[in-house]
């Protein structure tokens, strides 16, 4: 246990964080089982829908200083590639 009153200060902060910052990084991990489920399952409409969702909630991940822009730009990127590469087979 902290003995300084800033130190303890610091250690509710940041188990705060910790939760706020899990919640967040779980949301968009979800999201993006979500679009693979829809690929794997070779559902071409439904995929785009969870794009959709999923390409919101990272982004608002990264306006809340959750995850990193690049990192987000590289799992948005990664997502809609497995979704266009399902494109050819719905139609």
């Amino acid at each position: 246990m902290p003995n300084k009153k800033s130190a303890l200060k610091r250690v509710k902060t940041s188990e705060r964080n910790r939760v706020y910052n899990r919640f967040w990084k779980t949301r968009c991990k979800t999201e993006a089982k979500k679009v693979l489920a829809a690929v794997e399952a070779g559902d071409y409409d439904g995929a785009v829908k969870r794009l959709d969702d999923a390409q919101s909630v990272l982004d608002k991940a990264q306006v809340k200083g959750v995850l990193h822009r690049n990192t987000v730009a590289r799992r948005k990127a990664g997502l809609a590639a497995r979704v266009k590469g399902l494109a050819p087979a719905a139609q």
